[in-house]
């Protein structure tokens, strides 16, 4: 829906709250079924990636960067997922749309602050596979604990502070009486749609944001993994090379999800932008990726399995001898 747009705003009532509409466009009985289908994926997330974080913690085997990562991108994803699907579900569940406008502003910033973030720990992700496949005997030289550390506090860092700066940008303007917005979280260009000033600084200022912060994460991760198939293409032996490429699989596929459908959601021209299809496509990054990541580091990785193996007999030899 659009609005006229006002140069001054005394005239107007400003809003102190948005309106999230959600999927209220579809009929009653399908709404029902998409509340328990969601609140089954927010639980299924939350037990995938919490199970990924307590395998990491405990087994010894899965100390080494690698490891260290996928435990700080499981947070990430629990994270990310419970910026935006509680609100959801207590939308289906409650009936209540209503969210403060401090409310929609601290939502719109820790759902950007963790994509950013994520955008940065699959660069860094991809790094490490680089180095453990272009300079293996150099690996641990490298990739030391101090460093992977570092890199993880640089990307919760950064991505704090760009946005901070984002969200002050946008949610500093006027917005009035018009205050629905036909999305089932604070994303900011919905946001932005509804303000009675001028948006044209806070447009710019996010799409450089989004080209700094989600496109350079993005093009290193590209450098390398050319620099991966380089190497691997130069194994003689078919057992080298699929071993090497099978250590970058579940990584390349999540890289795939996230920037896939974020890259299609943000960068489609306005022209082919439809409410109903943009909630969609934010379904796939939002609440598919952070659900199908457990899924794809355990079923593709031996490692991961072996130590889901090894937790299990624990916990069935601790319980059986409980009950002699």
């Amino acid at each position: 829906m659009n609005k006229p747009k006002s140069a001054g705003y005394t005239n107007h009532t400003l809003a102190t709250e948005f309106i999230l509409l959600g999927f209220s466009d579809l009929p009653a009985v399908h709404q029902g079924w998409l509340s328990v289908l969601f609140l089954f994926i927010y639980i299924g997330t939350l037990l995938g990636n919490g199970l990924i974080i307590l395998l990491v913690s405990l087994d010894s085997f899965l100390q080494i960067p690698m490891y260290f990562f996928l435990r700080n991108l499981s947070f990430l994803e629990i994270c990310y997922i419970s910026v935006t699907l509680p609100e959801l579900l207590q939308i289906f569940f409650i009936g209540n749309r209503h969210v403060s406008f401090l409310g929609c502003a601290a939502q719109s910033y820790f759902f950007y602050a963790c994509g950013r973030a994520e955008c940065f720990l699959l660069a860094f992700m991809a790094y490490d596979r680089y180095v453990a496949i272009r300079m293996p005997l150099r690996y641990n030289t490298i990739m030391t604990k101090a460093l992977c550390v570092h890199l993880s506090l640089v990307s919760v860092g950064v991505s704090l502070l760009e946005s901070l700066g984002q969200t002050a940008c946008v949610f500093s303007l006027f917005y009035c009486e018009f205050n629905i917005i036909n999305h089932f979280f604070c994303d900011i260009l919905s946001v932005l749609g509804l303000a009675c000033t001028d948006t044209f600084r806070s447009e710019v200022f996010f799409w450089v944001c989004i080209i700094l912060f989600a496109l350079i994460p993005f093009v290193l991760i590209l450098m390398s993994y050319i620099q991966i198939l380089s190497s691997v293409l130069r194994i003689k032996s078919t057992t080298g090379r699929t071993r090497a490429f099978s250590t970058c699989s579940s990584h390349l596929i999540s890289v795939l999800l996230f920037f896939g459908s974020g890259t299609f959601s943000y960068l489609r021209p306005k022209s082919s932008r439809r409410p109903a299809r943009d909630k969609l496509l934010t379904l796939l990054y939002t609440v598919i990726t952070p659900m199908m990541n457990p899924l794809i580091y355990s079923l593709r990785n031996k490692e991961v399995k072996a130590a889901l193996v090894k937790l299990g007999s624990q916990r069935m030899f601790v319980f059986c001898k409980s009950n002699l």
